[in-house]
This record gives C-alpha cells, sequence and structure tokens, in this order.
C-alpha cells in the first residue's frame, strides 16, 4: 500500500476510534475525572487533532485513478443529488432542539412532539453526514476518497446506533417516548413535510459549500462541474 494511503488510513482510524472510545466506554471515568465541562473539552481537542491529521493526510495521498468508472456525468450527478438531502437534514438538525445533543434542554425535546427533520428520522444530522459520504464515493470512487467516506459513513450510521443505546441509559424513558416516535432509517417520503426552512437552508448549503470545493480542493464540484 501506498505509505501516503497507509497514514490517511491511520488517520481516519483514529479519527472514528477516538469519537466510539470516548463516546462510550471512556465518557463516565473520563467525566468522572474532568467533569462534564473538562469532558467535552477534551473530546473537542482530540475530534480537531484528529480530523486535522486526517485532512493533512488526505491531501498528501496520491489522488489515483477510480476503483469502478467514475467522474462521468452520470455518478457525478448522482453523487450530487445525494448531496441535496444530506445538506436539508443537516441544516435542519441544526435549527431545532436536538434531543441527540449534550445540551440543556435535550431531555425535554425529547418528549416533545417529532416537527421539521425530524419526521425524517432522528438522527439528521448523522444521515446528513452519511449521505455526504455516499455521495463522495458515488461521485469520486479513489482510494483515498474511499477511506475518508469510508470513515465518515461508519462513524455517522454505526454512531447513531450506539447513541440509541447510550441515550436509554441518559434520559430513560424520554429517550424511548423520542425513540417510539421517530424512525432511526430515514422515512424519505416525509421529507416533503419538512417545512421550507430546511429546503431552503440546505439548499444554500448544497450550492455554497459544491462551489468552495474549487479553491479549497482544486476540484469542481456539484452543480458547478457544469456551469463553473
Amino acid at each position: 500500500m501506498d505509505p501516503h494511503l497507509a497514514q490517511l488510513m491511520a488517520a481516519s482510524t483514529a479519527f472514528v476510534g477516538t469519537h466510539f472510545a470516548m463516546s462510550h466506554p471512556l465518557r463516565a471515568s473520563m467525566v468522572a475525572r474532568l467533569g462534564e465541562r473538562g469532558f467535552q473539552g477534551v473530546y473537542s481537542l482530540v475530534s480537531l487533532a484528529t480530523l486535522g491529521w486526517m485532512i493533512l493526510a488526505f491531501r498528501a495521498a496520491p489522488a489515483g485513478t477510480p476503483l469502478w468508472p467514475g467522474y462521468d456525468d452520470v455518478s457525478w450527478a448522482v453523487g450530487t443529488l445525494i448531496a441535496l438531502p444530506a445538506m436539508v437534514l443537516f441544516a435542519g438538525s441544526l435549527m431545532r432542539a436536538n434531543p441527540a445533543l449534550p445540551v440543556p434542554g435535550a431531555q425535554g425535546a425529547a418528549r416533545a412532539a417529532p416537527a421539521g427533520v425530524f419526521l425524517v428520522t432522528r438522527h439528521p444530522m448523522m444521515w446528513g453526514f452519511a449521505l455526504w459520504a455516499a455521495s463522495h464515493i458515488i461521485a469520486a470512487p479513489t482510494g483515498r476518497t474511499l477511506i475518508v467516506a469510508g470513515a465518515v459513513l461508519v462513524l455517522a450510521l454505526v454512531g447513531s446506533h450506539l447513541q440509541d443505546r447510550k441515550k436509554i441509559g441518559q434520559m430513560g424513558e424520554a429517550w424511548r417516548a423520542w425513540q417510539a416516535a421517530t424512525a432511526y432509517w430515514p422515512r424519505w417520503t416525509r421529507l416533503g413535510a419538512i417545512g421550507i426552512g430546511p429546503w431552503l437552508a440546505g439548499l444554500a448549503l448544497w450550492l455554497g459549500l459544491s462551489w468552495l470545493h474549487l479553491p479549497a480542493a482544486g476540484i469542481p464540484a456539484g452543480v458547478w462541474r457544469w456551469i463553473g
């Protein structure tokens, strides 16, 4: 294996592994020693450090050739379309109180009736990341992209499943009620009922972030492949 790809794999494994370790088996002992705010500080620092390592390793790794037909208009169009609901779910997850986040009022939010993107899934942020990863795998199936996007995909889908188990221990009946009222797997037919706000915010993110792809990565992304 190319040494740069090996380093990228190590960085991606560290990014995902430290998230899982600090969120689950190590969380209780870290909070006991550091306090909740101290734990959040260490968690953020480790996450930023491993993310930075992964980004640097990605840039150092060779772009390579697609492992299956990619970079054509069809695969690019499919990836671009998948990225739109990813941004809608992500944006919508920030527009309402999210019971999955460790914020004040999370337990109260879990007792409320789901609305907005939570009508689709109780993990809209995580599914946004998962769809983002899938869109990149489809549009640019190179070795370095598969490593990073695969890591994000595992973190999002496995992490959200583990989060359900953790939240039951933390919030008890409030989270059980939230689980009963929502779904882990997205109910895509409900995207039309989430309101105009998440769609407008998601569309703005979809256009803005894909436009930034060229100055940041040197590759035109999204619709800018055709109109840039």
